[in-house]
């Protein structure tokens, strides 16, 4: 295989396909002392760290004097353990970090043929970590051993960037948590290990660190809490309507309770469809609903756009063939799939209905507003989680743009409005394009690509409560007249051509 595998590897590729399967070989030969020069480590089955990189040297590696240049180990080399006890089969990539070094009898190796995409490796290293070194291994009765054939006649995952990244980031949640035990088992253990004139510093140390352990639990637990993931991980928006629910619902004020229910719902619609505005009008899909936006902003009655609008918008994109030929991590398919079961529908006519009879004073009785606000809840709360992808596709606001022509990246500072609050620090990423504005609004997806949400989103400050604020067009008076998802505040003040050109006008 002489190409490069390019950006996506085809389906079915066998090991072979990819690496150069080659074997350790015994190191019989007399051992170099450590350290010296032109001496390499020799790698063995302990070096192979389970999180997927090679273990440092220790008091047991050996050394010996470098051999043959085909035998050292190279930037990039996947090590995989060729015998071993059954459940403990590994694979692991070679740094720079780790070399020279040569493996011994006990591994097997796999050399790039062509340059392999990093997050390749990653997924691959992942797949032999995942138990299929014990699946091809043949056993006897306290060992396993993987032949070379049978290494390179494997069938490799097919790419998937995203998936791997999911992995990883699992992987590393393990390895931290996996050090807090650690930690608090040191601590428990070592307690009563002082004499008399140390004990009372060591007794305050550690009290400090159970305290420190402590409020690290606390705050993983409280990811269990579906209001706290949606009042911390949501947009913006969304998460500070559900910030006045939780507080109205606690307060047991159950008129208000209900109304900030409906209203948080019809936010929550609200947010998507302009997404899926925005998102549709960058992929060049025609959306017919937004055309029947406009006709409402534009007509008379006064009246802006409300739940039924932005409801017919994410139902048009549920439609599998408004997004074909869209790439998998598309954010699209996620807002199609939103309303896109009876559950989340009946649940969306339920909160549609009470929205509507709240504003033509068909309220609810004061007899019946426990029962009506519990139903109201759960149905938020259904549609909340079917909107969970909204958690990892960040809204943020560009603050600088600068480009490195040298490089072909720019870096960029930005906002990340997610949680119940505006006041957020000033990040910086890398990304592959100068073409990105300060000061728009952009949704991140979960290939970390931008996509402008300019006109149907934007974000300043509310001239009526001096709060940042994300506006949306809802109707024109003369003037086009702008309004907050967070307060529902109005503002004569628009960008008339982009409007035009987005559509909307």
């Amino acid at each position: 295989m002489t190409e490069s595998l390019g950006s996506v590897a085809p389906i079915g590729l066998k090991v072979s396909d990819v690496f150069s399967v080659m074997r350790g070989r015994s190191y019989r030969d007399p051992k170099a002392p450590p350290g010296k020069s032109g001496t390499v480590r020799i790698l063995r089955l302990p070096d192979l760290g389970r999180s997927g990189g090679v273990g440092p040297p220790n008091d047991r590696t050996e050394w010996v004097p470098a051999g043959r240049e085909a035998e050292l180990l190279q930037p990039g080399d996947i090590l995989v353990t060729r015998t071993f006890a059954p459940g403990l089969g590994r694979g692991v990539v070679v740094r720079e970090a780790d070399l020279p070094a040569v493996a011994n009898e006990y591994l097997l190796y796999l050399r790039p043929k062509s340059e392999v995409p990093e997050l390749y490796v990653q997924l691959i290293l992942t797949y032999l970590r995942s138990g299929v070194l014990d699946r091809i291994a043949t056993r006897t009765a306290n060992m396993s051993r993987v032949s070379l054939p049978t290494l390179a006649d494997v069938r490799l995952p097919e790419r998937d960037d995203t998936l791997t990244e999911a992995l990883e980031e699992i992987v590393v949640a393990g390895e931290e948590l996996r050090r807090w035990s650690e930690e608090a088992g040191a601590v428990v253990g070592g307690i009563f290990g002082f004499d008399g004139s140390t004990r009372p510093r060591a007794r305050g140390r550690v009290i400090e660190a159970g305290q420190l352990l402590r409020l690290r639990a606390d705050a993983a637990s409280q990811l269990d809490d579906f209001g706290y993931t949606v009042r911390t991980r949501f947009p913006y928006p969304i998460a500070l309507r559900w910030r006045e629910v939780e507080a109205r619902v606690s307060s047991e004020d159950l008129r208000r309770a209900y109304t900030a229910v409906l209203a948080a719902a019809e936010i929550l619609l609200a947010y998507c469809a302009l997404l899926t505005a925005a998102l549709a009008r960058e992929a060049s899909i025609e959306l017919s609903n937004v055309a029947a936006l406009r006709n409402k902003l534009i007509g008379r009655g006064g009246g802006g756009p409300g739940i039924g609008e932005w409801t017919v918008i994410l139902q048009e994109i549920s439609g599998e063939r408004k997004r074909r030929g869209l790439p998998d991590e598309h954010p699209l398919h996620d807002l199609g799939q939103l309303l896109n079961d009876d559950d989340a529908e009946e649940a969306r006519k339920r909160l549609a209905k009470r929205r509507n009879n709240e504003s033509h004073e068909r309220r609810v009785d004061d007899v019946d507003l426990p029962t009506a606000l519990a139903g109201a809840l759960e149905d938020l709360k259904l549609l909340l989680r079917r909107a969970m992808f909204l958690a990892d596709m960040p809204l943020i606001e560009v603050t600088s743009v600068d480009w490195n022509s040298f490089r072909n990246e720019a870096a960029l500072g930005f906002r990340r409005l997610m949680g119940d609050h505006p006041v957020v620090p000033t990040e910086t990423m890398k990304h592959g394009s100068s073409a990105v504005e300060r000061h728009s609004l952009y949704l991140v997806g979960r290939d970390r690509s931008l996509h402008l949400l300019r006109p149907f989103l934007v974000g300043k400050v509310c001239s009526e409560c001096r709060t940042w604020s994300t506006f949306h067009v809802d109707k024109v008076e003369g003037k086009i007249v702008m309004k907050t998802l967070e307060h529902g505040h109005l503002q004569r003040e628009a960008d008339e051509v982009s409007l035009q050109e987005a559509g909307l006008l």
